[in-house]
């Protein structure tokens, strides 16, 4: 990403103003209004001393969001989004996906494709060791933890009463797999980078991979 990251309040700006304009039922939408939580949530916790080092904390949350907004802004103008990307885009009128579905696909995405990539931005803007972010990585997660709680809560109230194919699509994602993944992409990336076809394949492959799991999230339940 060559462009210049925006600021967390550039970030919440462009969200808020896009909020209105998904369709109800919206898969893309959904997802938007869990991202919109995080990144308000982010900014709420910036200025309160909650993260080790805010300034370059702020510099990974733009790069974050700005992976999200690309893809917005690929499907807008016609143009395929990256492959991580790519189900949630195609799925989001799809009849029959629950939208705790598109909730935890599009956190897949983000999560396990865009955060590590992220952090190896920022860490480079910054001529910083990826890893000296991991405090903060690790503080960022347990925000997305809380979140993904709520939106669980809210979305599916009573799992109990949930139908069986639901339960199980669900399954196959957990919040605390997503975040153990991305860190370990975090130090596979920085060890490749010196070698520049290997890292190549390694981020292609990592795009691949997580498309494939937001595709199975994404497999319709409901009549």
């Amino acid at each position: 990403m060559t462009n210049p990251a925006p600021t967390v309040d550039q970030v919440l700006a462009r969200m808020r103003e896009l909020a209105p304009t998904f369709p109800p039922g919206d898969g893309v939408g959904v997802f938007h209004g869990v991202y919109l939580t995080v990144t308000e949530l982010i900014a709420a916790r910036l200025a309160d001393g909650f993260f080790a080092a805010p300034a370059a904390l702020a510099l990974l949350d733009g790069l974050f969001a700005g992976r999200y907004l690309a893809a917005v802004d690929a499907a807008a103008a016609g143009q395929q989004p990256v492959a991580c990307w790519r189900p949630l885009f195609e799925l989001r009128a799809r009849a029959g996906i629950h939208p705790l579905q598109f909730a935890l696909a599009g956190m897949n995405a983000h999560i396990e494709h865009d955060l590590p990539l992220a952090v190896l931005d920022a860490a480079r803007s910054l001529g910083r060791d990826p890893e000296s972010f991991d405090t903060d990585f690790h503080r960022v997660n347990d925000l997305l933890a809380q979140v993904e709680a709520q939106v669980r809560q809210e979305l599916l109230p009573d799992p109990t009463r949930a139908a069986e194919p639901l339960l199980h699509v669900l399954g196959v994602w957990s919040i605390d797999r997503a975040r153990d993944a991305a860190w370990a992409s975090v130090l596979a990336l920085r060890g490749l980078r010196p070698l520049p076809p290997a890292y190549q394949a390694y981020g292609a492959a990592l795009d691949a991979s997580v498309g494939m799991v937001s595709r199975a999230l994404l497999t319709p339940v409901e009549a």
